[in-house]
């Protein structure tokens, strides 16, 4: 619909579970990735280098199985959801194995967790069958020296403490849609908040007042030093409105760098 929006996949290639055995990862692609860049890139950039990775486990099964199967397939719990679990992590696996051996700074991976108002699957179940591989990732990273950041799309308030504790550094989450200033007494100093300003009202229909506003709470709900001043910019949303989000970050950095 536009540069650089994504499209939807519309035929999933294991919507039948006939098919898992003869689906075969493509680990050519990791085989025959070229990283020797990378660290000449880093070598020569004085800038904090973050590395946008592929692991997103559970929106790869909705690209294979479909969404509404997929639930379907983790309520039941049936043993081909476990075994397709099993093959993907194992690729994610070596790609974090070759992404922490890079001289980058950070490592993201993502996978859109909630809905407006709450997680798309129960928290016990997210803990149960998704938890551990991220902890995965987060050990294989952590040991490397690499910061881990994780992007989640909605209501996750359930899961912030497991994301602590498997050793997240940075989330990017939509803090709009929860209580921020619970999230901000509960875990300031325990995690980064990454962003964000409200990209659903804030920013596309707000008033540049407005959004300055959103600013200075945020940042008085989450703390001075544990955010990062991280928005998502959508089209349509008005140039002042622009102008004043970054304004309002800036004008705390100048005050911060003049203590």
């Amino acid at each position: 619909l536009q540069p650089g929006s994504t499209g939807q996949v519309k035929e999933f290639p294991l919507s039948d579970w006939q098919r898992l055995h003869t689906y075969k990862v493509p680990w050519e692609l990791l085989e025959e990735a070229d990283f020797s860049q990378v660290d000449e890139s880093c070598g020569q950039s004085r800038r904090y280098i973050l590395a946008r990775t592929q692991i997103s486990p559970f929106e790869r099964m909705q690209f294979l199985r479909g969404t509404e199967k997929l639930l379907l397939d983790l309520a039941y719990g049936g043993k081909e959801v476990y075994t397709l679990r099993d093959m993907l992590h194992e690729f994610f696996l070596r790609e974090a194995e070759l992404w922490a051996r890079t001289a980058v700074d950070g490592v993201s991976f993502l996978d859109d967790w909630g809905s407006q108002t709450a997680m798309l699957i129960s928290p016990a179940l997210w803990r149960a069958f998704f938890k551990p591989l991220y902890r995965d990732y987060c050990d294989i990273l952590h040991r490397a020296g690499k910061a881990v950041f994780f992007h989640s799309d909605g209501n996750i308030e359930e899961i912030y403490p497991d994301l602590i504790e498997i050793g997240v550094n940075a989330v990017n989450s939509q803090l709009f849609c929860m209580d921020y200033q619970s999230l901000g007494a509960l875990y300031a100093g325990k995690i980064v908040f990454w962003g964000e300003v409200d990209r659903q009202r804030l920013l596309p229909l707000g008033t540049p007042e407005e959004v300055r506003s959103g600013v200075e709470k945020l940042r008085a709900a989450l703390g001075r030093r544990g955010v990062i001043a991280q928005c998502q910019l959508e089209p349509g949303v008005p140039q002042e409105n622009i102008e004043a989000v970054f304004a309002a970050w800036q004008e705390e950095q100048d005050r911060m760098g003049q203590r």
